[in-house]
């Protein structure tokens, strides 16, 4: 329970403290937010009080982006981090990327060629959707009728912070170039970059590993410990089950009430942003009870482990949550689950039946 309960109040799940929605990203360091109406849920439970549409109404404001960074993937980052983060990160990704780069003939020149077009189409303050922009590489003789080979431009031009996240559209996203969308900020050096995303996660993610942290960051394993060493001071390390943890300096938090409960998104930071993802998960004679991906989807926790998966269907008046335990539910989980429902039904304004 020592690390769950840690994790539950560093992630501000069991201690819910920020009031705007960038508060929490920039805490977090990033969220995970290929699944936005999930990460939009991820940031309202750590936020004191949040609706789907505040947060919405922040996103298209510019006040949380949402871009490539890190790993494959999109995630929610602060307008004040999204450089920094992009020019210690990008690299990295691109490695990455580079087979389907290659399978889709996508070399410097044609990104060089289509950086201009994108410029050329976006300036001035446009926000376009993904087709519009596929239709202007398309009219200037860039080969964009494959999806996959659009997605692979779009996110180049990402990495090399061309283009970020504009507002959306009714429910269609757009991009935006990035230095009309986001103010000039102070460059940092790579140590100071390395430090402060080291410092972010372990403060907002521990007690973690140090191969949690590459996982996390896509950094590796050798810039990993860098960042590491480079907060020596700043963190904590403390051997438990075995394992070299690091943790924020300060006294443990106070445990989280018996019985409570999270209905968590698909992805959400207290699941993915971890390489050992079984610690979350409850045992039955010793072998977890859920197998590591069905973390991805959205989850049940009762007192910091997962306990089951839940769905929920919308229509314009309620939102049906259908539950699926890996237990049976004891009568005070149940409650403290329809506590948790209630709560996801007034981010969503809409009534809640389970």
């Amino acid at each position: 329970m020592r690390i769950v309960s840690e994790r539950l109040y560093n992630q501000r799940l069991s201690s819910p403290e920020f009031q705007q929605p960038a508060d929490v990203v920039r805490w977090m360091g990033a969220v995970q937010a290929q699944d936005f109406a999930g990460a939009k849920w991820a940031l309202g439970l750590r936020m004191r009080s949040a609706s789907d549409t505040a947060i919405e109404e922040a996103y298209n404001k510019g006040q949380i982006l949402r871009t490539h960074v890190m790993r494959p993937t999109w995630h929610f980052v602060a307008p004040d981090d999204i450089r920094w983060l992009l020019e210690l990160t990008a690299a990295r990704v691109n490695a990455r990327c580079g087979p389907n780069y290659r399978k889709y003939e996508l070399d410097a020149a044609v990104f060089k060629r289509t950086s201009k077009i994108l410029t050329n189409v976006l300036k001035g303050g446009k926000h376009l959707t993904r087709a519009e922009l596929r239709a202007a590489l398309n009219r200037a003789g860039v080969a964009a009728d494959d999806p996959i080979r659009v997605a692979h431009i779009l996110l180049r031009a990402e990495l090399d912070a061309l283009v970020c996240s504009g507002r959306r559209r009714g429910k269609q996203f757009t991009y935006a170039l990035l230095d009309e969308r986001v103010a000039p900020a102070k460059s940092l050096t790579r140590e100071e970059a390395l430090a402060k995303l080291t410092e972010r996660y372990f403060t907002s993610h521990g007690p973690a590993t140090l191969q949690d942290f590459v996982w996390w960051s896509g950094l590796t394993t050798i810039d990993a410990r860098q960042g590491i060493a480079l907060l020596d001071r700043h963190l904590r390390k403390e051997l438990i089950n075995d394992k070299d943890y690091w943790l924020p300096l300060g006294k443990p938090s106070a445990r989280q009430p018996l019985h409570s409960a999270h209905l968590l998104p698909a992805f959400d930071e207290y699941n993915v942003a971890y390489k050992d993802r079984e610690t979350v998960v409850e045992l039955d004679g010793g072998k977890p009870r859920m197998k590591s991906w069905d973390l991805l989807n959205p989850t049940v926790a009762i007192d910091g482990k997962v306990v089951g998966t839940w769905k929920a269907r919308m229509n314009a008046q309620s939102v049906m949550i259908a539950l699926q335990p890996a237990r049976a539910l004891k009568k005070p989980e149940k409650l403290a689950i329809a506590t948790a429902a209630d709560r996801y039904g007034a981010f969503l304004g809409l009534r809640v039946d389970i």
